[in-house]
């Protein structure tokens, strides 16, 4: 016979498993972060910024166009979206260069590189 707490122990582990790919979908980090594990390196231009409107332990999850420039020169717009410390909020200005990796598969797959905790 199921005891009731087991089953509380499991819709509860259910409920964070699935709140914490909620919050990986709405910051961008599903998607940045297997960019940041296998992609490569470049620099970026940041063109604009916005903000989405969602905010992560009080930091605002940023809107970035980016003018991506590769090792051999060329250069290419991308749009990603990445959490910012409110205190880097102008190191990511338009006009600020920051590094990022680039899906090697998909190159308009692009993920800021400015934490190296997040790596």
């Amino acid at each position: 016979m199921r005891t009731p707490r087991l089953t509380l122990v499991k819709i509860l582990a259910l409920f964070l498993v699935s709140s914490c790919s909620m919050i990986d979908t709405y910051t961008g980090e599903g998607d940045n972060k297997p960019v940041r594990e296998t992609g490569f390196s470049a620099s970026a231009e940041v063109l604009e910024i916005w903000d989405t409107g969602v905010r992560l332990n009080d930091n605002p999850v940023v809107g970035f166009r980016l003018l991506v420039t590769l090792d051999d020169g060329t250069s290419y717009e991308a749009v990603t979206k990445n959490v910012v410390s409110v205190v880097h909020i102008p190191q990511v200005q338009p006009g600020a260069v920051l590094p990022v990796k680039v899906d090697p598969e998909n190159r308009e797959r692009v993920a800021l590189d400015i934490y190296e905790e997040r790596k």
